[in-house]
């Protein structure tokens, strides 16, 4: 099988500490060096050039939302009243700046934008969809999906 980092300037162990770290974030760089079996040395120069080449984008705890009262995900199509570059950098210009939404995507098909949200409950979705989602620029119409159930949610990238 052909290695998929092959182009992208990753080597094999590389692509290891990748998926180690996606793993398990808090590897300490003596356990990661050890794993792939690398000195420390080379090991943490190696993480901080991935850090440095954009492969590694972040670290950060994944916090469970029922434990910060946002139990409720909600997914939201978004369709704009003009499909233009002006009306589009205006509308996510605009919805960044929500601190609620958690992920944006401009999509093909029957919405211009589907955004993930997490709210506390219903009546929090509600309020915020009255005064911020149908105030944001542009806005035509909003399609709300409440999920019933997350059979997979931020799965690790399979590569």
């Amino acid at each position: 099988m052909e290695d998929p980092s092959e182009g992208q300037g990753l080597d094999r162990i590389d692509v290891r500490i990748l998926r180690l770290l996606q793993e398990n974030g808090r590897l300490s760089n003596a356990e990661l060096a050890q794993r792939v079996n690398l000195s420390p040395a080379t090991c943490h120069r190696r993480t901080q050039r991935l850090f440095r080449d954009g492969a590694i984008a972040a670290v950060r705890a994944m916090v469970a939302p029922r434990a910060v009262g946002r139990g409720a995900l909600v997914m939201v199509g978004v369709v704009l009243d003009r499909s233009t570059p002006e009306s589009f950098a205006t509308f996510e210009r605009a919805v960044v700046s929500l601190g609620f939404v958690l992920d944006c995507h401009l999509v093909a098909g029957d919405f211009d934008y589907v955004l993930k949200i997490r709210v506390g409950d219903m009546a929090d979705f509600n309020r915020l969809h009255g005064e911020k989602l149908i105030a944001l620029p542009g806005v035509r119409q909003t399609r709300t999906f409440f999920v019933m159930k997350e059979v997979i949610d931020n799965a690790p990238l399979d590569f």
